[in-house]
């Protein structure tokens, strides 16, 4: 019989301090790569993303400070190890105050920067990987014509779907063979109108 470990939690950002700290490129990197690695030093994380280790420690300190990573306790200066706090981060995307709004569209537009960047990291390398995975990797849009309420719905439902994989993420022994991590854009914005010429 298989234990599962606990899930970790979603960290709820609901404040724009908050949000404005973590949208920035090496934070998210950091906050990213301890879930998916499990705890690392700054030197360590800085070897594996090219950065020094001072500049990661610094940073590692700043998303302390608003509860995305801890001490793992062991070592000490940029030899202690950090862990993720979550498993997972959650806001609102939707502004009550001008504040908030900048706060929200910087972390938005930050992220979509990163999905574009790994998406086309993915784009260049897909040549040289196997035929399967080339295959398996989906990529295209569906333009639909929905309700606010019938959007949440679909978005509740493709939730569900992913329910029987997400332990994954955090149990090694879950995941078969030949599995790897995927990453899985959810995304939805109206119809503007026609893209003009002054807009590219």
């Amino acid at each position: 019989m298989t234990t599962t470990r606990p899930r970790l939690k979603t960290v709820k950002l609901t404040d724009p301090r908050t949000l404005r700290a973590v949208a920035h490129p090496l934070r998210l990197t950091l906050v990213a790569l301890l879930r998916r690695e499990g705890p690392l030093t700054a030197t360590q994380a800085g070897e594996l993303l090219g950065e020094s280790d001072a500049l990661c420690s610094f940073h590692l300190r700043q998303l302390a400070k608003y509860g995305l990573v801890e001490e793992a306790g062991g070592g000490r200066g940029r030899e202690r190890p950090w862990q993720a706090t979550s498993g997972g981060m959650w806001f609102a995307g939707t502004a009550e105050t001008p504040e908030m709004a900048a706060a929200t569209g910087l972390l938005e537009s930050v992220l979509a920067e990163r999905y574009f960047e790994d998406l086309m990291r993915w784009i260049q390398t897909k040549p040289t990987e196997p035929i399967q995975w080339q295959e398996a990797m989906p990529f295209g849009d569906y333009g639909v014509y929905v309700t606010p309420e019938e959007l949440k719905e679909l978005n509740a439902r493709i939730e569900a779907l992913l329910e029987p994989y997400d332990q994954r993420r955090f149990d090694p022994d879950l995941r078969p063979a030949g599995s790897r991590p995927v990453t899985l854009l959810n995304l939805a914005y109206p119809y503007l109108g026609p893209r003009r010429k002054e807009e590219s």
